[in-house]
């Protein structure tokens, strides 16, 4: 038989533990103590509270920003994980001097810091300078979008939300009508009806309030664009992951240290017109650190291809700014690029075959007459043409044709010719000209 140590957990024993000593120098959570105890200005925290003769004592503001700034080094951004660290994790406990904040009022902090945030982030950035961390050869910027406090189920325009609170006011009506004309519905089935009308009612009021009071957004094309209920500055925006309701978080990070000197969220997932706002934002950021000149005037600045256009392009140009995005069309003109076209093909191909569906047929399995009167598709049914100048984003001209529905009910090919053959009537080729 195995012989194993003894043990006993009917024991116990007393640690001391000085919390002074678990904050060991040369460590981050040492180096963030050092900087706001004896490096930053902090009194622009001191206007929020008027408790000087009367209330409760406050937590001090110093320590809460030592908490959240070290949970947020760690990863940690809930509110109650940074609650319940503080009851828990030693560090913490010797950052918090074991006060042990509420949650809430750890989550009241970091919502209410709009005033307070922009002083202390240049506060940083000049003590950053000072230590020579920023060399201004170099800003990169980039984007990550990153989701809000609010659902995509409510967002749309003043007509799209008003069509869905008539809709959601018709099922009200329709479920009361269902009910006055059927006496023997059963008691369950009418406690689990009405309190789907009362949720509904709600949500119906919800949208009557807002649309009342607020007007449709208007996009850079003079078009309305969606609307949320919720999070009005926010905005649908595709990701990696799906379609998110949220905001698109930039920086400009200088190139020595990876020093942030700028960052600012927007609720457009476009980015082609934020370049302009960030440079913007970083000469901002120095001039109010005590730099008079122009930090672009020596300062290289990169970004992707994300945030190419004409008009960015004339702007750098326009003031003189020594930058280097990508062309979103560089691809097309590099030569070792030139059959990328071929992979591309074949990763389609292989999607599908992971997928477990067909592989569906492209614009190269159609044919087309040199007056572009017709096409004729893969089982020989003439498609009629129903559009001759239609240009897509991307400023390309096509010609658009369609297939009548007579053509596409009884097709054979149906299931390799449309992606969703059980809900799409027919099928729709463009023809690019260039």
């Amino acid at each position: 038989m195995p012989k194993y140590k003894e043990k006993n957990s009917r024991q116990g024993k007393f640690v001391s533990i000085y919390f002074e000593d678990q904050i060991i120098p040369g460590t981050f959570e040492h180096t963030l103590c050092q900087l706001i105890d004896s490096k930053l200005d902090l009194a622009i925290f001191d206007e929020r509270y008027k408790n000087d003769e009367t209330g409760a004592p406050a937590y001090d503001p110093r320590i809460l920003l030592k908490i959240i700034l070290f949970a947020y080094s760690r990863g940690i951004t809930s509110s109650r994980r940074i609650a319940r660290c503080c009851e828990e994790n030693v560090i913490f406990m010797a950052l918090s001097n074991d006060t042990r904040p509420h949650f809430t009022t750890i989550a009241d902090f970091v919502a209410s810091m709009d005033k307070e945030i922009l002083p202390f982030f240049r506060n940083v950035l000049m003590i950053c300078d000072k230590m020579g961390l920023i060399g201004r050869e170099m800003f990169a910027i980039d984007g990550c979008k990153m989701p809000s406090n609010s659902s995509k189920q409510w967002s749309g325009t003043k007509a799209n939300l008003d069509k869905k609170a008539a809709k959601m006011e018709r099922a009200i009506k329709y479920i009361l009508e269902k009910h006055r004309s059927q006496d023997n519905s059963g008691e369950e089935e009418l406690v689990r009806d009405q309190q789907y009308v009362e949720t509904l009612q709600e949500e119906v009021a919800k949208l009557r309030k807002w649309l009342d009071k607020h007007d449709d957004r208007m996009g850079k094309r003079g078009k309305p664009v969606k609307s949320n209920i919720t999070d009005n500055e926010s905005a649908n925006m595709k990701t990696s992951h799906g379609v998110i309701q949220g905001y698109n978080g930039v920086t400009a990070v200088d190139s020595k240290h990876q020093v942030i000197v700028h960052a600012e969220a927007f609720g457009q997932g476009s980015e082609q017109d934020l370049l302009k706002p960030m440079i913007e934002g970083s000469r901002e950021n120095f001039r109010a650190i005590g730099q008079e000149e122009d930090v672009f005037d020596k300062t290289k600045l990169t970004a992707d291809s994300g945030f190419h256009n004409e008009d960015t392009m004339k702007m750098l140009f326009t003031e003189e700014i020594d930058a280097y995005v990508a062309d979103n069309q560089f691809r097309k003109r590099d030569p070792r690029f030139v059959d990328y076209d071929r992979f591309k093909e074949r990763h389609r191909k292989e999607r599908a075959r992971f997928e477990g569906r067909q592989d569906l047929f492209t614009v190269k399995d159609f044919s087309f007459p040199e007056d572009l009167s017709h096409c004729i598709c893969p089982a020989g049914k003439r498609l009629y043409r129903n559009g001759g100048h239609v240009v897509n984003k991307q400023g390309l001209l096509a010609v658009r044709f369609r297939a009548p529905k007579s053509a596409c009910a009884g097709c054979v090919l149906r299931a390799k010719c449309l992606r969703h053959p059980d809900r799409t009537e027919a099928r729709q080729v463009a023809y690019f000209q260039g």
